[in-house]
């Protein structure tokens, strides 16, 4: 089988609402228009595909993660370039173990915002439905269930609500300009 050598995985990391999808769907678009294989594999697509609905605990996390994991590197072998995962993946544990399966073509990009933006944006609900008391695990944002800045992420992406999308795309292209695709 013909092994693609040019292939990266970008794992966008982030609280929910911090812009991961947003930014992983603008760079898919430049990627494919300028001929690269590309494909998102988005968190929430992949836990749904599990009979027994995943939660959020550590566990879940660690199995839904490793799961996209080792799907990427299918990818890999059907000679995608490029894949882009947007999902949460809150715990350095889970994070080196991604990182032991997926070296040296993991690109770990946090998408880093704060609550108080997190809260201003939350187009799913979810941190209000967190206020209100029906949420109780919200990654992040609860007490149970909390969020690892990332020790030794490849680029920090900042969006909180001083930074604009388009300033979060220009440094997150010039990242993959600089390191990912070099040629364009």
């Amino acid at each position: 089988m013909d092994i693609n050598q040019n292939f990266n995985v970008l794992w966008l990391t982030g609280m929910s609402g911090s812009g991961k999808s947003t930014l992983a769907s603008y760079l898919a678009e430049f990627l494919i228009n300028h001929g690269y294989k590309t494909r998102i594999i988005d968190g929430d697509d992949v836990r749904e595909k599990d009979e027994k609905k995943l939660r959020f605990g550590y566990e879940d996390v660690l199995k839904n993660n490793l799961r996209i994991a080792e799907f990427c590197l299918d990818l890999k072998n059907e000679n995608f370039d490029i894949v882009i995962v947007p999902v949460i993946s809150p715990y350095n544990e889970v994070r080196k173990k991604v990182q032991a399966l997926l070296n040296p073509f993991l690109h770990l990009i946090y998408i880093k915002s704060d609550i108080n933006s997190l809260k201003d944006r939350d187009t799913k609900g979810l941190y209000a439905a967190s206020d209100r008391g029906e949420i109780v695990d919200l990654i992040g944002y609860s007490d149970e269930n909390p969020y690892d800045e990332p020790n030794d992420p490849s680029i920090v992406i900042n969006t909180c609500n001083n930074t604009t999308l388009g300033e979060s795309k220009n440094k997150l292209l010039e990242y993959v300009k600089d390191y990912v695709i070099i040629d364009v």
